[in-house]
């Protein structure tokens, strides 16, 4: 089986679906020996918004303060590999094809198949494990108290802002979300929290007082470190991925977190690039918290200016609440589909939008959409889903898009 086959067999795995549960994670972690080795720590983040910014905070710090790290995330924007990361550097091809040419023959002697998002898990913590990793974090897939990542013993539980998303899932109400998010809390073990609703932090709250779990809720930004992730909400992050590096008994000096805070790199989150003279800012802002957030951040990087916004979406998102909040900022909006079986139409998309709202153009594609809008007002903002985020990164840098739906 060659690289290109392995992820394409891969890939094919989404068929079936999303499955809420840990017996078919623990099992898959048992059979292929990926549980982590005894001293290894792991840090767990789930949340609404805001957890990649975290555990690449984590992550930064922690490889500036000495340690091997590994670090899992997703989705990826363009290529598979993004998803696992040691110390700062994707896995290679030839290492994913060996794993998931071994993953393959497992998972078809198993009496229940594994998913797409247990396989990659899986494939990540035992490639951690050949590294000799010392510090692991885990970024939730969806939701905590039944993903996948909650199978793999954790150390310390940070729980970002949390708001209303994946909804069909985990519910419909903050209180309901908030109870799967507070799943991934572990007996005795430290829980960092980001201020939250009141109703998140009373749920936050009980799930660690009945886990004997010591809780600490960062109400105060950072202060006094360069951040290199823009935005005033990056401060908030930046605190409890140091929180948690101090839960997780990591030895932080001045120096290593001045380092790790303004070396840590997060694509697609309010991600700056020139293009032809242009400026682009790239923002998965695919809810509204995360628009709220977007617009915060914008408004304090170009006060008084109004973007092209390039805007796609997905299905089952709260599309029309999102452009409610991005609409106004804008110049013109350009419309495009992405590349995902879950994409809506422009249609769809002009249907989401407030009758309130700046001129309207429908595109074929992302080329089309970013060819007008860079005739009209500059910057650009490229928003509204992580998949048009990748693949408009695909597009401007040549490389090859791989689409997913998980």
């Amino acid at each position: 089986m060659t690289y290109p086959e392995a992820i394409s067999w891969l890939f094919s795995t989404q068929m079936f679906g999303i499955k809420l549960g840990l017996d078919g994670p623990r099992e898959l972690l048992r059979r292929y020996l990926a549980y982590p080795a005894r001293g290894v720590r792991v840090i767990h983040v789930a949340g609404t918004n805001g957890k990649g910014s975290t555990c690449a905070f984590i992550d930064a710090v922690a490889r500036a303060s000495g340690l091997r790290t590994g670090l899992f995330t997703s989705p990826h924007l363009i290529d598979y590999r993004e998803r696992i990361v040691v110390s700062g550097v994707e896995i290679s091809e030839d290492d994913c094809l060996m794993h998931l040419t071994a993953l393959r023959d497992l998972c078809e002697s198993m009496e229940t198949h594994p998913t797409f998002f247990e396989i990659t898990l899986t494939l990540a913590m035992k490639y951690f494990a050949e590294k000799e990793c010392e510090l692991i974090v885990l970024e939730t897939g969806m939701g905590g108290r039944l993903d996948a990542t909650t199978a793999v013993p954790a150390d310390v539980a940070v729980i970002t802002p949390v708001g209303l998303d994946h909804m069909q899932w985990l519910g419909d109400t903050l209180e309901k979300i908030a109870v799967e998010k507070a799943g991934i809390i572990r007996p005795l073990k430290p829980v960092i929290s980001a201020a939250q609703h009141p109703d998140v932090e009373r749920v936050i709250a009980i799930q660690s007082n009945e886990m004997r779990a010591p809780l600490t809720v960062i109400r105060e930004p950072l202060t006094g470190y360069p951040l290199s992730l823009a935005g005033p909400h990056q401060q908030q992050n930046a605190a409890a991925a140091l929180a948690a590096l101090h839960a997780a008994a990591v030895e932080l000096r001045y120096e290593s977190v001045q380092y790790g805070l303004s070396h840590t790199y997060w694509p697609g989150r309010f991600e700056m690039i020139n293009h032809q003279g242009a400026t682009l800012i790239l923002d998965g802002a695919h809810n509204p918290h995360a628009a709220a957030v977007l617009i915060e951040t914008w408004n304090a990087m170009f006060p008084g200016i109004k973007p092209s916004l390039i805007f796609s979406a997905v299905s089952s998102k709260d599309v029309s609440g999102v452009l409610t909040l991005l609409a106004p900022i804008a110049e013109r909006i350009f419309f495009c589909p992405v590349n995902s079986p879950r994409a809506l139409n422009t249609e769809e998309l002009l249907a989401a939008t407030p009758d309130a709202n700046p001129s309207c153009e429908a595109h074929v594609d992302f080329a089309t959409a970013l060819d007008a809008a860079l005739k009209h007002a500059a910057p650009v903002l490229i928003a509204g889903s992580l998949y048009l985020v990748g693949q408009a990164k695909a597009h401007l840098s040549g490389a090859d898009f791989q689409s997913s739906a998980q």
